[in-house]
Order: structure tokens, then C-alpha cells, then sequence
């Protein structure tokens, strides 16, 4: 799987510290290597996120991907960054 990020996503990214930055690379890598990975805890969204899915950053924090087939692979296009109660409202 390849991992692309919207530009609203780098943006919510380049605001934050430097802990969350480390978190997410961290969580970027282990994506990566095994989307599926229970620390993850990858899931499908509902309601206005129908469609997308979301991994833990930290406990609190979460990035919001779409998985787009492409060819014989598939992309994830990481769109949103946030604290649990940013995203979910």
C-alpha cells in the first residue's frame, strides 16, 4: 500500500508538536508495514466519515485515511488529523 496526504492533512500536521509529529510517523511506519497491526486499531467510520477509515496516532489522537484501489494496489490518502473530539463532533 502506498500512503499519500491531502494537503489539509500536511497542514493540520505542520501545526501540531513535535510529540504528535514523532506519533505519527511512528504509526505511519507501522501502517505500512501492517495496516491491520491491533495498536493501530485501524476501523471503518460512520456517518459524516462513511467511507473512510482511522488508525490511533496516540490514545487520543487519530488520522483519517480513504483506501483507493488502484491497479492491483491500493493508496491511502491520510485527509484528516486530530485529537478524537476534533474529529467527531
Amino acid at each position: 500500500m502506498t500512503v499519500r496526504y491531502t494537503k489539509e492533512f500536511i497542514t493540520q500536521l505542520k501545526k501540531q508538536n513535535v510529540r504528535i509529529r514523532k506519533s505519527l510517523k511512528k504509526a505511519i511506519d507501522l501502517f505500512l508495514e501492517d495496516p491491520n497491526n491491533s495498536a493501530l486499531d485501524n476501523h471503518k467510520l460512520h456517518g459524516i466519515w462513511k467511507g473512510f477509515k482511522s488508525i490511533d496516532v496516540t490514545s487520543d489522537w487519530r488520522a483519517i485515511y480513504q483506501e483507493i484501489k488502484e491497479g492491483e494496489g491500493s493508496i491511502a490518502y491520510f485527509t484528516a488529523l486530530g485529537t478524537h473530539k476534533q474529529l467527531y463532533k
